[in-house]
């Protein structure tokens, strides 16, 4: 256990009884954080699992209050802790990290962010699909938007999942919604999120990169439904840019980490080339099928993204000022 995330409130009981834990990083989202912990109070399920709360903000854990008041009420089971190095990789590594600490009989080791609500089957949704042999199982999280948000927002790729169907999947791309087995983490030579990606994000895209590259598999369980509200903040242009912006940098850092030899970078170097046509090829068709111009800024903006890191010019989008 390190200091960085010494546990601050535990109600554990019987901790060889627990099968699975949610891990919960949180930063500065206590009434989201509230509405979180209550839908997993919610679960529907004779599945014995804990929670793992870690609040990355360490000047004011508001969201470790919030925790704590469910532990200490017994309306949950589980470690609350503080993680003060800032940055979600921070975060999300001492979740897991802690997780599988504190419960080293725990075979599914789940996460949920702080600004989503799971449906009651949610937790047995997940369990079953790797029950069934799954390594790593990803659920979608469905957009709740204002009523005011226009359809061009409604309709943009950023707020929607990666797949609609349950079944096998190549891979996963977020920590949002997800089920990792503890063989998961025992079989990699580094089982951790890359800090390289702290503030950047994408640290989870890279993760499940590995994963993949290790051999473990991909199953998607549409039933397993994760809500997320949207705020009014994410409804602006600057916001959506943004993030195209950061996901293809994301993209081109986990290529470039991949890269190795001489002629995988020179290929890397075509690939970010080639995007600039294919990208206004894709907004073009993407512009045809929404007819809303914003969705057709998305594959031009992570276009940009990847020219821009490659020049060392990387969003930073996780990191805070206090």
């Amino acid at each position: 256990m390190t200091q960085a995330s010494r546990p601050l409130l535990e109600s554990i009981g019987d901790a060889s009884r627990i099968e699975a834990v949610v891990c919960i990083p949180t930063f500065r989202r206590p009434e989201m954080l509230r509405t979180t912990l209550e839908s997993i109070e919610a679960q529907a399920t004779q599945v014995a699992f804990a929670v793992v709360v870690v609040d990355n903000d360490a000047a004011a854990p508001v969201g470790l209050d919030v925790a704590q008041s469910f532990l200490r009420d017994g309306r949950l089971s589980g470690v609350a802790a503080v993680e003060p190095r800032q940055g979600n990789v921070h975060a999300i590594n001492a979740a897991f990290r802690l997780a599988r600490e504190r419960y080293p009989a725990a075979e599914y080791f789940l996460m949920i962010d702080d600004d989503e609500r799971a449906e009651p089957q949610w937790l047995d949704e997940m369990v079953a699909s790797s029950r069934q042999g799954a390594d790593i199982v990803g659920g979608p999280v469905t957009p709740i938007f204002p009523e005011e948000a226009k359809r061009a927002f409604r309709d943009h790729p950023v707020f929607w999942p990666a797949f609609g169907e349950t079944g096998p999947v190549p891979i996963i791309y977020g920590t949002g919604n997800c089920l990792l087995r503890r063989e998961v983490f025992d079989g990699l030579a580094q089982p951790s999120l890359d800090m390289r990606f702290n503030f950047l994000g994408g640290g989870d895209t890279e993760f499940f990169t590995r994963c993949r590259r290790a051999g473990f598999t991909f199953f998607w369980r549409q039933e397993a439904q994760i809500y997320e509200q949207v705020t009014p903040g994410r409804l602006a242009l600057g916001w959506v840019l943004q993030r195209s912006l950061a996901t293809g940098a994301i993209n081109y850092s986990i290529d470039r980490l991949a890269a190795r030899s001489l002629r995988q970078r020179l290929l890397l170097i075509a690939k970010n080339l080639a995007l600039g046509p294919v990208s206004l090829q894709r907004a073009l068709r993407m512009l045809r099928e929404s007819k809303h111009p914003l969705a057709a800024t998305h594959p031009i903006g992570i276009a940009v993204g990847r020219l821009l890191a490659s020049v060392g010019a990387t969003p930073q989008p996780y990191r805070y000022s206090s």
